[in-house]
């Protein structure tokens, strides 16, 4: 799997022509833009982990059925300081980088003080997120990099820290109708506290104000109090409904003192990271409107979630869908060492990402019975078990095994839904086919080739799209058959039939996470009209127009 994960990627820096076979809908115009690690060695060092590696970003641009791909490194600081020194001079969270060798004692004891408070890296290599007219790479710490959607040029570095009290963030922030970005990160002992903090950045600056650029703007809208002042909890992304925020507060815990001392004791950050299977999930429920949380302690059993799917209001109750999993052995097995030509004996997960459905009740019957169940809902089998304490335990319903890395389509984020788009994992985490779940009738439709291995799907919809699954599917595939070169592929939603291929003779890396662009100019938007024009007159004869 070397040919996948350890070796370095070569930049496509100019645009190159991809050779389409099938047919592109007229109306999908844009870009698909996407981020992950491309750079493993730097001259004769080694990062650790496949999550450590130097971001590289790429795209493909559509427009009026050509597909032009390019990609670039993120020219963050990390990636200067290390190309500079020809090795690895800036630590990731599995590689831990040490100074010179010929430096003198008071460098090495300023190096080994910077980093009992470490000042993060800036390799932004798991997402793209959109903030106004405005794009950044993104990662898990307190920096974020600004960059051009067209070119892939790197531009500005931001710090959370100087709008909000950070220093880790999610990469998968929620986005509302505005376009106004909802996020969360850990504030560590700041002030001699711990917490949880989620944070609003405008999408525009509000009007009247003398600070032009909506960072200036970024508010706090609520902050919960971590359980553990030296051991807060690692979580990857969080759920919205229309009123509510859910965030699981999972026994998978970042190690404060050890992480102070990991420098000297020459461990990597992430050793510092543990599971403790004999500890509860707290599900932590916050009220938009009031800002926040609500009174009552829901938990349920330890997990590990990295992703939520979706989660919405029904009937009194909050619903919410994530991936789970008993334990953390996911991101123990993207170590380079184990992803080699034996990574099927070195990669079997001990745990299977299972699609999991909570109920929790919003308002708790103080005459409720010990021990009954509080969910009433018809749409799901998930308990929620009155305590004498008055604590409630959530036990879920299991809807389906082997997906990861899962999108919807983002219209119905945070309300009622019915599909989820993933990539379909067996025993190993290297996804190895697409997947269309359908949440109401538990049915599934899958795509799959041979030696190919795809990306996150993204969901693209149709314009004016009236049903959820009205639109296609976007994948960036890698194969290991050197015969078949690397291609995007666009996926029939509905159908989940092949539509189009667009090959690349490029040196492609696989990909963690990404967006689509939308740039309908005027020939495009004329073409959709018609197109919806046609559909409209075939559902009135029966027939397409032809």
């Amino acid at each position: 799997m070397d040919i996948i994960f350890g070796r370095n990627r070569k930049e496509q820096l100019e645009p190159v022509r991809a050779k389409v076979t099938g047919k592109i809908p007229a109306w999908l115009q844009g870009t698909l833009l996407r981020n992950g690690p491309g750079m493993h060695t730097v001259g004769e060092s080694r990062y650790n982990h496949w999550f450590d590696g130097l971001a590289l970003l790429h795209s493909f641009t559509i427009r009026d059925g050509e597909i032009y791909y390019r990609s670039k490194y993120l020219r963050s600081d990390t990636y200067n300081a290390n190309i500079e020194a020809n090795r690895i001079v800036v630590s990731e969270f599995g590689t831990m980088a040490y100074p010179d060798p010929c430096k003198n004692i008071f460098s090495k004891a300023f190096t080994y003080l910077s980093h009992t408070i470490p000042d993060f890296t800036d390799n932004c290599l798991i997402n793209i997120m959109k903030c106004g007219e405005d794009f950044y790479a993104t990662s898990e710490t307190n920096y974020i990099r600004k960059i051009n959607p067209q070119t892939l040029e790197t531009l500005e570095k931001v710090d959370y820290r100087k709008y909000v009290a950070v220093n880790l963030a999610t990469s998968h922030p929620h986005y509302d109708e505005a376009g106004n970005v909802l996020n969360m990160g850990t504030s560590i002992v700041e002030k001699g506290k711990t917490k949880y903090v989620i944070f609003k950045i405008p999408a525009t600056v509000p009007e009247g104000k003398k600070q032009k650029s909506p960072w200036k703007h970024t508010e706090v809208f609520c902050s919960i109090p971590s359980r553990s002042l030296l051991s807060p909890s690692y979580y990857h992304s969080f759920g919205v409904t229309e009123n509510y925020v859910i965030f699981l507060e999972q026994p998978f815990r970042l190690d404060i003192l050890k992480m102070a001392t990991a420098y000297i004791r020459r461990m990597s950050w992430a050793s510092c990271l543990a599971f403790h299977r004999e500890e509860k999930t707290y599900i932590h429920i916050i009220d938009q409107r009031t800002r926040q949380p609500v009174q009552t302690k829901f938990y349920t059993d330890a997990m590990v979630v990295f992703h939520h799917v979706n989660a919405y209001e029904e009937d009194g109750c909050i619903v919410f869908d994530v991936i789970a999993y008993e334990d953390n052995s996911l991101y123990q097995l993207f170590y380079l060492a184990n992803l080699n030509q034996d990574f099927k004996e070195n990669t079997r997960l001990t745990s299977f990402p299972t699609l999991r459905r909570f109920a929790v009740p919003l308002h708790v019957d103080k005459n409720a019975e010990v021990g009954s169940n509080l969910i009433k809902v018809a749409s799901t089998t998930a308990t929620a078990l009155k305590e004498e304490d008055g604590q409630v335990y959530c036990q879920p319903e299991f809807l389906y095994e082997g997906l990861e890395l899962p999108r919807v389509n983002y219209a119905h984020n945070g309300k009622r839904y019915r599909y989820v788009f993933a990539a379909g994992v067996q025993w190993s985490p290297i996804p190895t086919k697409i997947i269309k779940y359908d949440i109401l009738t538990k049915s599934s439709l899958k795509w799959r080739e041979d030696d190919c291995w795809p990306a996150e799907p993204l969901f693209v919809p149709a314009p004016g799209a009236k049903d959820e699954d009205d639109g296609v599917i976007l994948s960036a595939i890698v194969s290991t058959d050197p015969q078949k070169p690397p291609f995007l592929l666009i996926l029939d939603a509905k159908s989940f039939t092949e539509l189009a291929r667009a090959s690349v003779d490029v040196d492609m890396h696989m990909d963690l996470h990404g967006l689509f662009i939308a740039d309908m100019d005027g020939d495009a938007k004329k073409q959709a009209a018609s197109e919806e024009q046609r559909d409209k007159a075939s559902d009135c004869h029966g027939a397409p127009l032809t």
